[in-house]
C-alpha cells in the first residue's frame, strides 16, 4: 500500500479567490457594505430635504395639545390631551378590536370547520356556503357592507331597536347597560381568580389521575361551575354591590350606559366573519389530516361522539392546525388597519392619520406606528409558537 503524501506534496495552495469559502465570504462583506452605504445615504438625503424645509425631527410634538377630539376611547381624553395621548388612545383601540376579533373569529372558525364536516346533509352544505361566500368577498368590501349598508341603515334614536328596554340599537350605535361598582365588589374579581386558579389545579389534577388509574371525573364541568358559582355566591353574599345605569332617550339621543359606535361594530363583525372562513378550513384540514383509525378505535370504545371530537381528535389536530391559525391571527390584527376607511379611531386613523396630518412628523409618526405592528405581531408569533411546542408530541 503506496503512503499518503504529505501536504507539502500536493502542490501550492490556490489563490484565495479560488476558495469557495474564501469568496463568500468576500461577496456578503461587500453585500453588508453597500447596505450600509445604501443607508447611510438615504439617511443623509433625507435629513438635507428637512432642513431645507425647515422640519424638525424628535419626538417632542408628543407633548404637543392635539387639539381634535376622538369618538371612542379607553382611557380619559378630550381635544385639549397630547400627541402622546392620542397615540395611546389609537394603540389601545387597535388592540380591543384586534383581541376580540381573534377571539370571536376563533369561535366561529372552529364551529363552522366541524359543522362542514358534519353528516347532517344540511348543516354541512351551510357551513360550506359560508365559507365559499366570505372567504371569497374583499374584506373592505365586507367593511363597507356592514357599515353603509346594514348599521348605517338602522332607524333614527327615537326608534330604536329595543331589546327589554335595556339595549337600543340605532344609527348611531349599540347602547348597553353600565355597571356601576358600589363598596364590596372587590371580592367578586377575587372570587373569579380564585375560582379560575382552583379550576385549572383540577384539571391538571384529573389528567394526571387519569393517566395513572384511568378513571377520570368531569372537571370541564365542575370547573365551569366553580368558575360560574363562586362570584354569584360571592356577589349574593355581598348584597349585589352592583347597580345599573341604563340608557335613556334624552333629546335627539341616549344618556347613560356603554355607547358602542357603528364603526367598531362593522369592523369586528367583518374582521371576525372574514377570518373565520379562513380559520374553518384550516380546522376543517386539521381534522381530515387525523387517521380515521383513531377515530373508530375511539367508536368501538363505545365513547360518545363528543368525546371523540374532544378528547381524540381535536387534541391531535391541533399540531396541524396552529401553525396556519398564527397566520391568520397576524393577519387579522393587520387588516384592522383598514379601520380608515370607516373612521374607526384606530392607531392608524387617529395616529398616522390626523396626526401625522397635524404635525408633519412623518418619520417619527410611520415609525412609531410601523414599531407597534411589529411588536404585536411578534408578540402573538412568540406566544403561538410556545402554545404550539406545548401541544406538540413529545417522543420518548
Amino acid at each position: 500500500m503506496s503512503a499518503r503524501p504529505k501536504a507539502s506534496q500536493i502542490g501550492p495552495k490556490p489563490p484565495f479567490w479560488r476558495d469557495p469559502a474564501k469568496r463568500a465570504l468576500i461577496f456578503q462583506a461587500l453585500l453588508v457594505a453597500a447596505v450600509v452605504a445604501a443607508l447611510l445615504y438615504i439617511i443623509g438625503n433625507t435629513q438635507d430635504n428637512l432642513s431645507a424645509r425647515g422640519i424638525t425631527t424628535g419626538f417632542g410634538f408628543l407633548n404637543n395639545t392635539a387639539g381634535f377630539g376622538i369618538v371612542q376611547s379607553l382611557v380619559d381624553y378630550s381635544s385639549q390631551s397630547t400627541y402622546g395621548r392620542t397615540f395611546l388612545v389609537g394603540l389601545l383601540n387597535t388592540l380591543l378590536v384586534g383581541g376580540l376579533g381573534v377571539l370571536a373569529a376563533t369561535i366561529i372558525g372552529f364551529i363552522v370547520g366541524i359543522a362542514r364536516l358534519s353528516p347532517n346533509w344540511l348543516i354541512a352544505r351551510l357551513a360550506n356556503a359560508y365559507i365559499e361566500i366570505f372567504r371569497n368577498i374583499p374584506l373592505l368590501l365586507q367593511i363597507f357592507f356592514w357599515y353603509f349598508a346594514v348599521l348605517r341603515a338602522m332607524p333614527s334614536a327615537r326608534d330604536s331597536l329595543a331589546f327589554g328596554e335595556v339595549i337600543f340599537l340605532n344609527v348611531r350605535g349599540l347602547y348597553l347597560p353600565e355597571p356601576l361598582f358600589e363598596s364590596g365588589f372587590g371580592l367578586i374579581p377575587l372570587a373569579f381568580i380564585v375560582a379560575i386558579t382552583a379550576s385549572i389545579a383540577l384539571v391538571v389534577w384529573n389528567k394526571r389521575r387519569h393517566e395513572a388509574t384511568g378513571k377520570r371525573i368531569p372537571a370541564g364541568w365542575i370547573s365551569l361551575a366553580l368558575i360560574l358559582g363562586l362570584p354569584l355566591l360571592v356577589l349574593v353574599a355581598t348584597g349585589v354591590p352592583v347597580t345599573w345605569d341604563v340608557p335613556e332617550l334624552r333629546g335627539f339621543n341616549f344618556r347613560g350606559g356603554i355607547t358602542v359606535i357603528p364603526e367598531f361594530l362593522a369592523l369586528w363583525l367583518a374582521l371576525s366573519i372574514y377570518t373565520a372562513s379562513y380559520i374553518a378550513e384550516i380546522v376543517r384540514s386539521g381534522i381530515q389530516a387525523i387517521s380515521h383509525g383513531q377515530t373508530e378505535a375511539a367508536q368501538a370504545l363505545s365513547l360518545p361522539q363528543g368525546l371523540v371530537l374532544r378528547l381524540v381528535i381535536i387534541p391531535q389536530a391541533m399540531r396541524v392546525i396552529i401553525p396556519p391559525l398564527t397566520s391568520q391571527y397576524l393577519n387579522l390584527i393587520k387588516n384592522s388597519s383598514l379601520a380608515t376607511a370607516i373612521g374607526y379611531p384606530d392607531l392608524v386613523s387617529v395616529f398616522a392619520g390626523t396626526t401625522l396630518n397635524q404635525t408633519g412628523q412623518a418619520i417619527e409618526v410611520i415609525a412609531m406606528t410601523m414599531a407597534v405592528y411589529l411588536s404585536i405581531s411578534l408578540s402573538v408569533s412568540l406566544f403561538m409558537n410556545w402554545y404550539n411546542a406545548r401541544m406538540a408530541l413529545v417522543e420518548r
